[in-house]
């Protein structure tokens, strides 16, 4: 083949593009002789071209060295790197594989032979990092990143002209049609094939009805995993660099964006709703229209057949090209991804990511009715059946019984309803399942409804029949159909082909009969019962509410975007959310957390609720008592007495007084105050990463540097430190731990030997901001000792790991075999209603009035007393310590399992169902792995787990369920880390 270099490629008119065949010795020998390079190459994988990584003698990498397929023409070239140029100016934050210039500024590239005739070769700038090439799930900042880059590169391109620019490449998807038409002949399986026409001449159609309105400007129609480089130091992943410009050509703007998404497909994990943040991310740099937006997911279909068809076709003719033939399957699992869900359902829900926040507006009316569907029925005589999340009906855990919707529409009919209908497009938490890695379908696309007396049903308007079948009806109403699905025993009254009269008789329905009615576009495809939430704005777009045809008002669908803003306008920031992109939660039960959607979430953070969500018991004890009293303590009432004789039995001599209040922070300054007090010194002595409250006292001696950067710099001169007592991460590890009790107790001494005797120690009795650490053995024994000889006390924060949770211990200074002089409590102790304690001896307690007196106007109220009162009994009851033993030490057990497995698993804190899952990049260093951990909390919530990090460096998951955890939701658990810890790339 001659090179000619004022000539562009025509992909139509070539037989084959195989690679140029370059050895590495051969590319060693074209960097040295011709561009002034010498080193060692390693050929790199290409689908068209021979790319090598040139590397100096100690290894270091100095550039690419790029050998063009011989089809492509200088003038091309010219464009490409003039291109490259461009977008680096324009973006200096990217990195992109400029070509290498010699000192006069001309390029370092050269024209070579090869076997298949003469080829440009050049050299490129290495960009480090790799690229996001292979299975690794993808996380939505990448997936956005990704977006962004596109919406970059579009911006950066729009006006840029060169004659090497107009191509005719397979890849550019204007030639989709004629590509797949000429290429699948290669796919040898014919249902594939068949498939791949199939989807090509739907999307095809569908494009060439925008194609007139369509921008077209240069593209580099390459942006995918393969080609967007990873920046070096980035976790997770995220793009910052560019190469292989190789495909840039002029065609629809849109089709950048196209590409970019269709890469993603293949990823682990990954569904066509996961790409959404890549199609915001772009339309927020480069706003797309309403007809490119209209035209992006039948262009990723079309990319998809393309890829598929020409894959085959490089292996075919290209047999050595190891890396064409490694991404056959690859390319079939886009393609798969892209057809999953018929083409009108991605197209409204691309234009719902791009378009209003308001849903509604997407979504068909019904035409008003000649007729009432149901003969004779009015729309007074329907009670409506509220299955959603915030539904009365769906307390205690009815959500979960098998028939449940049947059973409370045979209620409603019981009590007098004629009729009982359910809400369109309103998300049904009776069909969620308890654990599950996948959303359900769980959003209504139309009605069901129940008869309490015979009915006839009617047509609404004068329509054809286009089924009718036992059981089944669809007729035309308007430019919609309406789909009625009866008991098979129901013969309808019409035929197929029929054309019927406004009020013809369609079916006639005895009492208890039970029909699903949805109206749906007549050119669109058949809608199911249920969809999925993320894909309900799809769906939903394609059907309408049938309410009106009853007589009842269509209800929509409405849409919470705005909560989070709305949100953030009163509710101070600094009071944070979990997530970026948070599922509402309105319900709980048990481990399980629910949101609007539908969705059960396993709960595995809330250790603020250690009965489980709602428990039954503490509900009617509330309740019963708000029907009584609901006052302060200064009254005289018997549940203050009792709950504190209750809690006070629980401690050991000389514990036996208490002061109740509503939370931790308080429990803990109080604390502070009854040991300053009693003392009569003022200083005290902490642990550094620990946290213990917000208010004055109690955030004085937190030091957690997550909780506050600033905390060890910021403490008043009366707080004092000692090292964490870390075992794992600390100063001293392992065996070693036991030095630091001597080295705390030498900080009280010198502490007392300054003049400034410390009044109090405080400290968790069991490591819990680490993650549920151990303290070393014997620790709480020297420093108490230690504070107590210098005539100060020792308190005990059990905020977090008292009340059972540990399991083999109800305090956690039982662990230390140590008793404290005060001891602060709260979270487990109401279950969720703010409650919290200090337990100390009378002694101290009485010396409080040397402060003035105490009062808390809620704390030990009747209400809170009977609370805590119902959680002592429930704990004791459900044996829920026991179970924090059992299960929890099954769960330990198979995380320590997953640390075989994986490397980021650095150990497993804890015990009973106080656990810590540590991540580290290195098991020697032990790096924290922050960003991996947070990655991996986000994974975990699309695949229905809610865990949170801890820790100073937040790179440990805190595992501190509701104690009423049962071993099927704790393998659960195990199971969805495993899954997405290999998702996410962390396997050996």
């Amino acid at each position: 083949m001659l090179h000619d270099e004022y000539r562009t490629i025509d992909f139509f008119t070539e037989d084959a593009l195989p690679v140029p065949r370059v050895t590495p010795a051969e590319a060693e020998r074209i960097a040295a002789e011709h561009l002034g390079l010498t080193a060692r190459a390693q050929a790199l994988g290409s689908q068209q071209d021979a790319n090598f990584l040139l590397r100096a003698e100690d290894g270091t990498a100095l550039a690419i060295l790029k050998i063009t397929n011989p089809a492509f023409s200088a003038l091309e070239i010219d464009a490409q790197d003039t291109a490259a140029g461009l977008i680096a100016s324009a973006h200096p934050e990217l990195r992109i594989a400029t070509v290498l210039r010699h000192p006069d500024g001309s390029p370092r590239r050269t024209t070579v032979d090869t076997e298949s005739g003469p080829a440009i070769a050049r050299l490129l700038r290495y960009l480090p990092g790799g690229t996001l090439s292979g299975p690794r799930h993808l996380s939505p900042a990448t997936v956005a990143a990704m977006g962004t880059i596109a919406g970059k590169v579009s911006t950066a391109l729009r006006d840029f002209r060169h004659p090497g620019l107009e191509r005719v490449l397979q890849w550019d998807l204007q030639h989709a049609e004629r590509v797949v038409a000429k290429l699948a002949g290669h796919i040898d399986e014919p249902d594939r094939r068949t498939a791949i026409h199939a989807a090509t001449a739907d999307a095809w159609a569908r494009v060439q009805r925008l194609a007139d309105v369509l921008p077209s400007q240069p593209v580099h129609l390459d942006l995918t995993d393969d080609n967007l480089i990873r920046c070096p130091d980035g976790r997770p992943p995220m793009p910052d660099g560019i190469i292989d410009l190789g495909d840039l050509t002029t065609s629809w703007a849109v089709g950048e964006l196209a590409v970019s998404l269709s890469s993603m497909l293949h990823h682990d994990g990954i569904e066509p709703h996961h790409v959404l943040p890549a199609v915001r991310a772009f339309h927020t740099v480069r706003p797309l229209s309403q007809e490119e937006a209209e035209a992006l997911w039948p262009l990723v279909v079309l990319r998809a057949a393309v890829l598929v068809a020409s894959g085959r076709h490089q292996a075919a003719v290209d047999e050595d090209n190891a890396y064409a033939k490694a991404a056959l399957d690859r390319e079939w699992h886009i393609f798969e991804q892209a057809t999953h869900l018929p083409l009108p359902v991605m197209i409204h829900l691309v234009k719902d990511a791009t378009g209003p926040t308001d849903a509604t507006a997407r979504t068909a009316r019904a035409e008003a009715p000649v007729h009432s569907l149901l003969r004779d029925l009015a729309a007074a005589d329907i009670t409506i059946l509220d299955l959603s999340t915030g539904a009365d009906s769906m307390d205690h855990g009815a959500w979960l019984e098998a028939g449940i919707e049947d059973r409370l529409a045979a209620t409603a009919l019981a009590d007098g309803a004629v009729a009982v209908a359910t809400r369109y497009a309103h998300a049904r938490l009776t069909q969620a399942p308890a654990l599950s890695a996948v959303s359900a379908a769980t959003v209504p696309t139309g009605i069901d409804l129940w008869l309490g007396r015979d009915a006839v049903v009617q047509a609404p308007a004068a329509g054809k029949i286009l089924a009718s079948v036992p059981g089944h009806v669809e007729i035309t109403c308007g430019p919609q159909v309406l789909t009625l699905s009866f008991p098979r025993t129901v013969h309808p009254m019409v035929s197929t082909g029929a054309t019927v009269q406004a009020g013809k008789d369609v079916a006639h329905l005895s009492s208890g009969t039970s029909f699903h009615m949805a109206l749906r576009d007549a050119d669109g495809p058949a809608v199911p019962p249920l969809v999925r939430p993320e894909y309900a704005a799809g769906w939903l777009a394609l059907s309408a509410d049938p309410a009106p045809l009853l007589g009842l008002p269509a209800t929509g669908r409405t849409q919470h975007r705005d909560l989070l803003d709305r949100r953030d306008a009163v509710f101070a920031t600094v009071q944070e959310h979990y997530y970026a992109n948070p599922p509402r939660i309105e319900r709980g039960w048990r481990h399980h957390l629910l949101s609007t959607d539908g969705r059960a979430y396993l709960d595995i953070v809330n250790n603020v609720t250690p009965l489980g969500h709602v428990h039954p018991h503490v509900e009617q004890a509330v309740s019963r008592q708000l029907r009584r009293l609901n006052t302060n303590s200064r009254f005289h009432y018997a549940s203050v007495v009792e709950f504190t004789e209750r809690l006070a039995a629980l401690l050991p001599d000389p514990l036996d007084t208490v002061f109740l209040v509503n939370s931790g922070s308080e429990a803990v300054d109080l604390g502070l105050r009854l040991a300053i007090g009693a003392s009569g010194r003022h200083d005290v002595v902490a642990l550094r990463e620990a946290y213990h409250g917000w208010t004055y006292a109690s955030d004085a001696v937190s030091t957690s540097l997550q909780d506050n950067p600033n905390a060890l710099a910021t403490r008043p001169n009366w707080v004092h430190t000692v090292d964490s007592p870390n075992s794992y991460r600390g100063r001293h590890r392992g065996a070693d731990a036991v030095r630091y009790g001597p080295e705390a107790v030498a900080v009280i001494d010198e502490l007392a030997a300054a003049g400034h005797p410390a009044g109090a120690f405080i400290g968790e009795t069991f490591y819990g901001n680490a993650g549920g650490v151990a303290l070393p053995d014997g620790y709480l024994a020297d420093v108490y000792a230690a504070v107590r000889r210098h005539g100060g006390l020792a308190v005990a924060d059990e905020v977090q790991v008292g009340y059972g949770r540990l399991g083999h211990w109800f305090w956690g200074f039982e662990q230390q075999q140590v008793v404290p002089d005060i001891v602060c409590v709260a979270k487990a102790m109401g279950n969720g209603h703010p409650l919290g304690a200090v337990i100390t001896s009378k002694s101290v307690a009485d010396r409080y009035r040397d402060q003035g007196y105490f009062f808390s106007s809620t704390g030990g109220s009747p209400v809170s007393s009977v609370v805590g009162l119902t959680v002592l009994d429930a704990l004791r009851d459900e044996d829920l310590q026991g179970n924090a033993v059992r299960v929890g030490g099954h769960l330990k057990r198979r995380m320590k399992a997953l640390a075989d497995r994986y490397g980021i698993i650095g150990a497993v804190h804890g015990s009973g169902l106080y656990l810590g899952l540590e991540l580290v990049r290195d098991r020697v260093s032990l790096e924290p792995a922050a960003e991996e951990t947070a990655e991996l909390c986000d994974r975990m919530l699309d695949l229905g787990v809610i865990v949170q990090p801890t820790g100073d460096h937040l790179n440990i998951l805190k595992i501190k369920p509701p104690l009423c955890i049962d071993t099927t939701a704790a393998d659960f658990f195990v199971d969805t880390l495993d899954q997405a810890l290999a998702q996410l790339g962390h396997s050996h």
